[in-house]
């Protein structure tokens, strides 16, 4: 009877003891896929073929209410990296611009520094688009930043101002952040047109980019490039450097974090020729099938080195589709970017921050579950901390609650409201079911919106698609919502803890003046 006793007293330990392993974490963050371009997130109105992805979701936890922190991609990228809303720093509307300074504070706890306090390696792997120190004399500013069009010539001025800046470090990048190494574009669209690895660029720009390059949802601004610099190897690099990190870090003894952010299928639409014309849509559509291949293409390199049995996946996007890749096309063609949900992205509206948000992690997260509680990108710090068994301090991760119960199959909320801005800064507030936007119309780039009404209250229980406004109907929820928005930013913080100051004043919604009623229409 005694040995019995013994082994059940020890098996808990043996449990422990497992459960002490700590997973690796890759993080794969796509740039502008929206919700319905995900064939599993949108099986009926869905027309990509998107299989590496959908695999994964079989294997995975499919979560059907995850959101972003805002419709733009600086923002989220924010919040994902440290836990936070970005409308709590100075960038309440907009991204990081051209050329911009860093927006994490370098004393913010970030998920890549929880993770070396953790004895994690750690690596970023793609678009930045957070901000850098980069080290422009200031008395030639001007001629380093600026945007010729067409036929630009690079003067011998332009060419040595370059090469001043683009000899030195760049501060203020990944690897101030938390992360050991680096390696990306920080904004594939924009320049400087190079790789940059950790803080230096590879190579330096001495031409300015061919107009060529140039609109058409290709590159958005001409600028310092690299000497024949093109946009098709930029994904296939990102691929090539995340499969030689996987491989590597499987032969290290100490666990890995990757955040994987993806440039694509955010434009340019530099597609490669291989897929170009695979979807029979459009040159967007073909985009999503090569980032699907891609993404594929580092799991298995996960496979094959052994540690996808030890490594906690994460894949989602950054934000909604973009209108101007042709939406009003593809959904004349029968594929709707945003499935079931209005707008996409930039907008209040669900289609420009509701995003497909899938965990694997095996042994511990059941296989194929469909999840459809709320849960946002802000919850990766915390359910982390979680995971690595540590408590967040005070001042870090104010926005961010564990979504491991859930992982875990609990059925029960974590998360009883959630803020969702869209690039103007209009928040867009969840509690519950119902959702509240301080403001007519999307926030964005959307049409629409009934201009008469200051407000807009939905109940997405049962209008997901968000076509029955009730503000007018229901004041008292207009004005518990209200309330409960104010608190959540007057506390500094969402979550239970001590109150924590914003970096600056944070910008109320409705904003003051604005044309309210009868007033609105003669405003129209």
């Amino acid at each position: 009877m005694i040995r019995p006793t013994l082994a059940l007293l020890l098996l808990p330990l043996a449990l422990c003891a497992a459960d002490a392993r700590k997973p690796n974490i890759l993080i794969i963050l796509a740039d502008d896929l929206g919700y319905g371009d995900v064939q599993a997130y949108n099986p009926t109105r869905g027309k990509i073929p998107t299989p590496s992805i959908d695999q994964f979701i079989t294997e995975s936890m499919r979560f059907t209410d995850g959101h972003t922190s805002s419709g733009v991609c600086s923002p989220t990228r924010y919040t994902l990296l440290t836990g936070r809303y970005h409308w709590r720093t100075r960038l309440q509307t907009g991204i990081v611009p051209l050329w911009g300074a860093p927006l994490i504070s370098p004393e913010r706890l970030t998920i890549a520094k929880l993770a070396k306090q953790h004895g994690y390696r750690t690596a970023a792997i793609g678009k930045w688009h957070l901000g850098w120190d980069w080290p422009i004399p200031p008395e030639r500013a001007e001629l380093f930043k600026e945007k010729p069009k067409g036929a630009a010539m690079a003067s011998t001025a332009h060419r040595a101002v370059w090469q001043e800046v683009f000899s030195k470090p760049i501060g203020g990048g990944p690897v101030t952040r938390g992360f050991d190494t680096y390696f990306g574009t920080d904004v594939p669209n924009h320049p400087p047109f190079c790789f940059i690895e950790n803080d230096c660029t590879v190579g330096i720009p001495s031409a300015f980019l061919p107009g060529t390059l140039v609109g058409n949802n290709q590159a958005s601004i001409q600028g310092p490039a690299l000497a024949g610099w093109t946009l098709e190897p930029i994904l296939p690099a990102l691929g090539d450097r995340a499969a030689a990190f996987i491989t590597e870090s499987a032969k290290k003894p100490e666990p890995w974090m990757l955040y994987l952010p993806l440039t694509s299928p955010h434009t340019p639409l530099s597609v490669n020729e291989e897929w170009k014309g695979k979807s029979g849509l459009n040159l967007y559509a073909d985009f999503v099938m090569e980032t699907d291949a891609l993404i594929g293409r580092v799991l298995r390199a996960l496979e094959q080195s052994g540690s996808a049995k030890d490594t906690l996946v994460l894949f989602t996007s950054d934000n909604g589709c973009a209108p101007y890749v042709g939406i009003t096309d593809l959904e004349k063609m029968g594929h709707y970017p945003s499935g079931p949900l209005r707008g996409a992205k930039a907008d209040a509206w669900e289609g420009g921050h509701r995003v497909p948000f899938v965990v694997r992690w095996p042994g511990k997260v059941a296989a194929g579950r469909i999840c459809d509680q709320l849960v946002q990108q802000s919850d990766f710090m915390a359910t982390f901390a979680e995971v690595l068994g540590t408590q967040l301090p005070p001042n870090a991760g104010e926005d961010s609650i564990s979504f491991l119960p859930l992982l875990k199959g609990d059925i029960q909320p974590v998360r009883a409201h959630a803020v969702s801005t869209s690039i103007s800064g209009v928040p867009g507030l969840r509690s519950g079911e119902w959702k509240y936007i301080p403001a007519p119309g999307s926030g964005g780039w959307g049409k629409g919106g009934d201009q008469s009404q200051p407000v807009q209250l939905y109940n997405l229980a049962d209008d997901l698609g968000e076509t029955r406004n009730l503000a007018a109907a229901m004041p008292e929820k207009v004005a518990e919502m209200k309330i409960l928005l104010e608190k959540l930013i007057a506390d500094g913080r969402s979550t239970p803890g001590e109150a924590q100051k914003n970096d600056v004043e944070v910008v109320r919604f409705p904003k003051a003046g604005a044309p309210k009623g009868k007033a609105a229409k003669k405003a129209k």
